[in-house]
């Protein structure tokens, strides 16, 4: 097998919600942020760490994000507090169709990005 791992998965921001995507990864969803490499401290966004998966939030122009099924899934060991928790800032949950083994919803973020949520079950 080639493939052993995850290093990093990077979802887009146009430049107008950055600050409350930066908001979102930071303080809604509880992640580390971690220094960028000096390459990338003028580009925006941040990068943040999960484990040892990093989630690097890139700034694009025309991001049009809004539309797309692609998604990130993260899994939580308490799926209704979680909902409570995003939903006291302002987060919608967004149903989909029933997945064997999990309780799920989705969310978007700031920047319309769709986001699974999930806890096994």
């Amino acid at each position: 097998m080639w493939l052993n791992g995850i290093d990093h998965i990077q979802v887009t921001s146009p430049p107008e919600v950055e600050n409350a995507m930066l908001f979102f990864y930071n303080q809604v969803l509880g992640l580390s942020e971690i220094t960028k490499p000096d390459a990338f401290q003028g580009n925006g966004g941040a990068w943040y760490l999960l484990g040892n998966i990093q989630i690097h939030i890139g700034i694009e122009k025309q991001a049009n994000n809004e539309i797309s099924r692609r998604h990130i899934c993260f899994r939580v060991h308490n799926l209704e507090s979680f909902a409570k928790h995003i939903q006291s800032h302002g987060v919608e949950i967004i149903s989909d169709r029933p997945l064997s083994g999990y309780n799920r919803f989705f969310i978007r973020d700031p920047g319309g990005n769709r986001i699974e949520i999930a806890e096994l079950n």
